[in-house]
């Protein structure tokens, strides 16, 4: 039994060491929890594209598609149904959930309000430390013109810096849930000329969160949000 309960709480503090958010790709597949793997695997493809949305999928194409059995993917699309990234459909089956332009700004004005109070309280209450992590990363923007796989996950990690360094385990679940639907949604960096834009209303987050100006921190980070709508928006009108 002593044995045992080491080699659990081994395993236990191996597993709380990461601290952050995992991205989907390190979850290990012999990890002892398929249907968790499996439905990041299915959030990330939806975020990356390799999943289009409106896309219709089954449980045998998505068992293939990640090599496992279709128990833990069937498990893994009960989750996904229940957040909304899978919609079953009549006559067509299941689908990547579309999203319709009324959610979409329903999620978008609750993204503006939740981000605004994650920056006003980061300004307040991150470390220098966490300060200069969120700095280093909107520097590190500038260094990928082109690469928007790679800016789209600079991109998330900022969001997701700002979020930790509110300190406030509230917004980080509430940011968390309304994340989960975002995925929905394509990344638009490369799209125009939002890449450079998205770069810029970072650097004014940045700014603000050095000065520890909170009301000013709340400001840009809303004006990033509706920015990003308002690209979206024009974006779904030009492809109409």
């Amino acid at each position: 039994m002593a044995a045992r309960g080491k080699a659990r709480d081994k395993d236990e503090a191996a597993g709380g060491a990461a601290g952050a958010t995992p991205k989907a790709s390190q979850y290990p597949i012999n990890s002892g929890d398929l249907t968790s793997e499996v439905y990041h695997k299915v959030r990330d493809a939806i975020r990356k594209g390799a999943l289009s949305i409106g896309e219709r999928v089954t449980e045998a194409e998505l068992a293939a598609r990640f090599g496992v059995s279709r128990t833990p993917v069937r498990d893994a699309i009960v989750r996904l149904e229940a957040d909304g990234l899978l919609t079953n459909e009549p006559r067509r089956g299941l689908i990547i959930t579309d999203l319709s332009h009324q959610q979409i700004v329903e999620l978008y004005f609750m993204r503006e309000v939740l981000e605004g109070a994650a920056a006003r309280q980061a300004a307040q209450s991150a470390s220098d430390v966490e300060l200069r992590t969120i700095a280093e990363l909107n520097e590190s923007e500038l260094h990928h013109p082109g690469n928007y796989e790679e800016l789209s996950e600079i991109n998330l990690r900022i969001h997701q810096m700002i979020l930790l360094a509110a300190h406030n385990r509230y917004l980080l679940r509430s940011l968390s849930q309304l994340s989960v639907t975002m995925s929905l949604l394509p990344s638009l960096l490369s799209k125009g000329d939002r890449a450079r834009q998205a770069t810029a209303e970072h650097k004014a987050i940045v700014s603000a969160l050095l000065a520890r100006d909170s009301e000013a921190a709340e400001a840009a980070a809303r004006e990033h949000v509706r920015s990003s709508l308002q690209h979206r928006m024009l974006l779904a009108i030009r492809n109409g």
